[in-house]
């Protein structure tokens, strides 16, 4: 299976790619890509991970970095932590990962916005291709919150009360 089949796969440039959770088959396909850094945004545990996935990276000579979200409670620091590795990585090419490339895919979208100065019409354009954020309470407040530069307090306290609901 090729690279560009894996889940939920979406091409932003030359220089920038992301998907759900690749094969350890898909995965070595990456050097033909070009890949030159893969940033995965799911923690180990979750389904389908590769095992031992930064090993398998690094021996193909590609640099490997895991800043693991989990997807109930998304943090500013996790954010702040993947647009640093965007930007020391930003002339390398990037695929960046999760489990259904929505994260990867959101946390794309907010960096376009608020490190590369994008609107978010266009930001948010392709990743609408595969899911909306507003089907997802807990991102959509997170999302609208880093977007809006709102108070990282106010933040807190809301997906704290959403999380307390459940």
């Amino acid at each position: 299976m090729m690279f560009d089949q894996i889940y939920n796969f979406l091409r932003y440039s030359e220089s920038l790619s992301s998907s759900g959770m690749p094969t350890a088959e898909q995965l070595s396909e990456a050097p033909k890509h070009g890949v030159q850094v893969v940033i995965n945004l799911a923690p180990h545990d979750v389904p389908n991970a590769i095992p031992n996935e930064g090993q398998l990276v690094n021996s193909m000579g590609i640099e490997y970095i895991n800043i693991p979200i989990n997807w109930g409670t998304p943090t500013k620091d996790g954010l702040d932590k993947f647009m640093d590795a965007m930007e020391e990585h930003k002339d390398k090419v990037i695929h960046v990962h999760c489990e259904a490339n929505f994260r990867a895919s959101a946390f794309i979208a907010m960096y376009r916005i608020l490190g590369l100065g994008w609107t978010e019409d266009n930001a948010f354009e392709i990743m609408h291709k595969i899911w909306d954020e507003d089907a997802f309470p807990v991102w959509k407040l997170f999302i609208d919150g880093m977007v809006n530069q709102g108070s990282e307090k106010f933040l807190n306290i809301m997906l704290g009360l959403y999380n307390k609901r459940e």
